[in-house]
């Protein structure tokens, strides 16, 4: 019987595949802290990934330290890495703009209120 495919968060997935590819040396738990997210998340993350053979993992051949790995991208990763990296862009992309409408409106709000708190000033 075949395995569930683990769902992951697009974004948390774009950004495991970026950090990986950058740093495929990396250990599960500077991934979690560069992810923000826990031990235990990163972990189910890299195996759901190497589920899904976005990723292979492999130990250091000549390392005494038998739990060091060096998580690489398949081709089918980078792919993958490709397509969400242009949803993660254009999500990024509507929150920027969505939160500069928002700052010019604030902005706009408060000068506003300042001019009006000056005339009201004045006239006492």
């Amino acid at each position: 019987m075949p395995k569930a495919k683990k769902l992951i968060d697009q974004d948390i997935h774009f950004r495991v595949l970026q950090i990986l590819e950058d740093n495929p040396k990396i250990t599960q738990r500077e991934l979690a802290t560069k992810l923000g997210i826990s031990l235990g998340s990163a972990n189910f993350c890299l195996k759901a990934l190497i589920e899904i053979g976005h990723i292979k993992i492999n130990n250091f051949k000549n390392n005494l330290n038998k739990s060091a790995y060096l998580y690489l991208l398949t081709a089918k990763g980078l792919s993958k890495k490709m397509i969400l990296a242009t949803g993660f862009l254009t999500r990024k992309l509507n929150e920027y703009e969505a939160l500069k409408m928002e700052i010019d409106k604030l902005y706009l709000t408060l000068h506003n209120h300042s001019k009006s708190s000056s005339k009201s000033n004045r006239r006492n």
